[in-house]
């Protein structure tokens, strides 16, 4: 899929699922390829590559000073302690939204370098999300342990300016189309028509933080809400083009 106004950009795991819901089409009814959890060494990668792999999400002005963490076997671990507040990391499916068909699919690795903002509000999300999926705790207990984190004030609010760089030339988003894309991401509860999101000819996609599907509302009660907008960029994060 291309854009047909702003340039040409690959599509993202995000953003695709993105479209599908603004057609109407659900993630149950997608195929669900990945029902469960895959053995832990798949999700595993080599510490060094894990580390360059993170860094490229941003331009190395960025993310040279950035905080580097890597995936272990029980959660994730500090590489490298940063200077600028912001940190970087390669996602996992179970980052994505929680009733993603590829929530399971060990082939992420969805490099990003989440600005201080979004390393004060999104890091801690996925930091327990992982701590729970390696300890081998089922989706409902994780959406269980989210809800008593906001409640208990454990995990903080969402903050004005939290945004994520997602520029690695070497991610895998997403076994959709294309598997990966040069974007930035804007975490945020504006509604996603103040943007102009998802319109034709807009450069601009939205996406649920929580959940794709409109009947998983019921779920939502105890989960902030949350919006994250995507924008496709014309180049890799060394410069290269995107395109």
């Amino acid at each position: 899929m291309r854009h047909n106004r702003t340039g040409a950009f690959m599509v993202t795991s995000f953003v695709l699922l993105a479209a599908l819901v603004a057609r109407g089409v659900t993630a149950q009814e997608t195929d669900t390829p990945y029902p469960a959890i895959a053995p832990i060494e798949q999700y595993l990668m080599d510490r060094t590559a894990e580390m360059s792999l993170a860094r490229s999400a941003a331009p190395a002005s960025i993310s040279d000073d950035a905080t580097i963490l890597v995936l272990g076997r029980t959660g994730y671990e500090t590489a490298v302690e940063g200077t600028n507040g912001f940190v970087c990391m390669v996602d996992r499916g179970w980052d994505g939204p929680l009733d993603w068909p590829e929530f399971w699919n060990p082939r992420i690795r969805a490099a990003a370098c989440l600005n201080p903002q979004a390393a004060r509000a999104i890091a801690p999300i996925m930091l327990l999300r992982t701590r729970m999926v390696l300890a081998g705790k089922a989706r409902a207990e994780i959406v269980s342990a989210l809800k008593a984190g906001f409640a208990n004030h454990s995990l903080p609010p969402l903050e004005d300016g939290a945004m994520a760089y997602m520029m690695a030339e070497d991610a895998y988003l997403t076994d959709m189309g294309g598997h990966n894309g040069a974007h930035v991401m804007f975490y945020t509860q504006v509604n996603s028509a103040d943007w102009g999101a998802n319109v034709e000819g807009s450069p601009v996609m939205a996406s649920p933080f929580w959940y794709f599907a409109p009947q998983a509302s019921s779920q939502m009660t105890g989960l902030p809400p949350m919006i994250v907008f995507l924008v496709g960029t014309s180049t890799w994060s060394d410069g290269t083009p995107a395109t």
